[in-house]
């Protein structure tokens, strides 16, 4: 029987040098030398008071390399934070064997406020001084997390007070069962207090919260968006998983490093309005030649008549951009496959009569024949189908009520007498921004911009939220968010820099 040599498992006391653990090339490496020598961190200097009075207290350098540490270990809870310190020796390499308390790590996390601003364009200037940042293409996507709110105490103002006042009637209600009631068992009565006593208390919160509240949250065009109680600065957002309640972390990237050169968090599902904050922001890096990319939900007349107004050169696509680009014909093969999240598949027609689809309709000589081979006569060429231009036919009765077809034709062909169809015209392309951009787009250039855009942007998303599993902000408030968001992005940004070799 073979021998083998006894392997060790247990506890084991082991003379450790930290600067060893540090290797040349790695994150944690270029994360120490970045912070040590390249960052100005006075600012947080700045904050502490105890120069002459008050303890100690923990260094901001140590403890923001444990943050970015623990980020680019897909760490985001500061309890882990704090096990990490004390029990993973890359932790202690690091933080030079301190061991804060998760308390002192949330609060550093929490009321980093403007300063995560300064330190993330500390970071993107070092890049630019490595030469990781290109200037020919910055590529713009967005993507939208759950933050620490819930989405059960979102409506307006008037959902909040109808909710106060029913809670107040039935608290109302239940005193006077309990003064109504003789004699009352000593434990039923007990859980009847804390039931009233609960129901109170949110009743006091809901008054509260209204009378610091005095007006509902204004969206897009005027509209009333809904608040939210424990987050009034998130937002309910439709995502491909279900509705959140969150904030969407916008990311705007250079195409030579995929470096992130612009990282915001805003409170709000519609990315067309997203567009121009991001551009600029990212004003006094771009030059002549830079160009924005964006996918469809960036996409607005806006924000095109914006963007050359101001000459700057943009790809940015329609939602039926892939319906004329040859590339993506047969996709709709994939729709029949089997998902594991929800079913992609179309829903069925419960309707068996025919369908416009199945006349034949002349857009030029303006002319319909229907399925059983009848010419139709038109009853309206300047009417408006959802907004759009469109022409109407209808069947002769001489040829409806004796057509065979009249079953697979009508719905109620007892009751109606002739079949009516409708046609949507094609559109008369107005020379504006948004044809403008729609032919540069369907252009070989604009279908090229695109495929950029997806190996550009696509590979951070996913190394933040697959890699570095990001997949919820544990903050509240939209400057907290966005501080967190660039904390995240900041990780990201030095670790191109650990694998471009800088410092190695």
């Amino acid at each position: 029987m073979p021998r083998f040599k006894a392997v060790h498992k247990g506890l084991k006391l082991l003379p450790i040098d930290f600067d060893k653990q540090l290797l040349p090339g790695t994150f944690e490496h270029a994360l120490c030398y970045l912070v040590d020598h390249e960052l100005d961190l006075s600012d947080f200097h700045a904050r502490y008071r105890n120069s002459v009075d008050g303890a100690p207290a923990y260094d901001p350098a140590v403890l923001l390399k444990i943050v970015l540490l623990a980020y680019s270990r897909g760490i985001i809870s500061s309890r882990q934070m704090e096990a990490a310190c004390r029990d993973h020796v890359l932790f202690m390499a690091i933080s030079g064997d301190s061991q804060p308390h998760f308390t002192t790590l949330a609060h550093f996390i929490s009321s980093m406020g403007e300063l995560a601003a300064k330190l993330f364009a500390q970071v993107l200037a070092v890049c630019d001084r490595q030469g990781l940042i290109g200037r020919e293409m910055f590529a713009i996507d967005g993507v939208k997390l759950p933050s620490n709110a819930s989405k059960a105490r979102s409506g307006t103002r008037a959902d909040f007070l109808r909710q106060a006042e029913k809670m107040e009637k039935a608290a109302a209600a239940m005193i006077e069962r309990q003064r109504e009631s003789d004699k009352q068992p000593e434990a039923e009565a007990q859980r009847t207090a804390r039931q009233l006593e609960r129901l109170q208390a949110d009743a006091r919160q809901l008054r509260a919260w209204l009378k610091d509240n005095r007006e509902d949250r204004k969206g897009v065009k005027g509209r009333i968006n809904l608040s939210n109680r424990t987050d009034n600065e998130s937002a309910k957002m439709a995502t491909g998983k279900g509705v959140i309640q969150g904030y969407t972390g916008v990311a705007a990237v250079d195409e030579k490093a995929q470096v992130i050169v612009e990282a915001q968090a805003h409170g709000t599902g519609s990315e067309q309005a997203l567009l121009e904050p991001v551009i600029e922001a990212t004003s006094r890096l771009h030059n002549a030649d830079t160009c924005y990319t964006a996918d469809a939900g960036y996409h607005s007349r806006k924000a095109l008549e914006q963007l050359e107004a101001a000459g700057i050169a943009a790809f940015i696509p329609d939602n039926g951009y892939r319906k004329r680009d040859q590339r993506y014909a047969g996709q709709e093969r994939h729709t029949g496959k089997p998902d594991p999240l929800w079913d992609k598949r179309p829903k069925r027609v419960g309707s068996h009569c025919y369908t416009p689809a199945d006349f034949h309709f002349d857009p030029l000589l303006k002319t319909c024949i229907c399925p059983a081979g009848k010419p139709l006569y038109g009853n309206g060429s300047g009417c408006l189908v959802k907004g759009q231009p469109a022409i109407k036919f209808k069947g002769a009765l001489r040829d409806c009520l004796s057509c065979l077809q009249r079953k697979q034709c009508l719905r109620t062909p007892e009751k109606t007498a002739a079949r009516q169809v409708a046609f949507i015209l094609p559109k008369t392309e107005q020379d504006n921004a948004l044809s403008r951009m729609r032919r540069r787009i369907d252009s070989d250039l604009g279908r090229t911009m695109i495929t950029r855009r997806f190996a550009t942007v696509e590979p951070v998303f996913g190394n933040l939220r697959h890699n570095k599993r990001l997949d919820r902000f544990s903050l509240r408030g939209r400057e907290r968010v966005d501080g967190q968001w660039k904390l995240y992005c900041i990780t990201h940004n030095i670790e191109k820099l650990a694998h471009r070799g800088a410092w190695a």
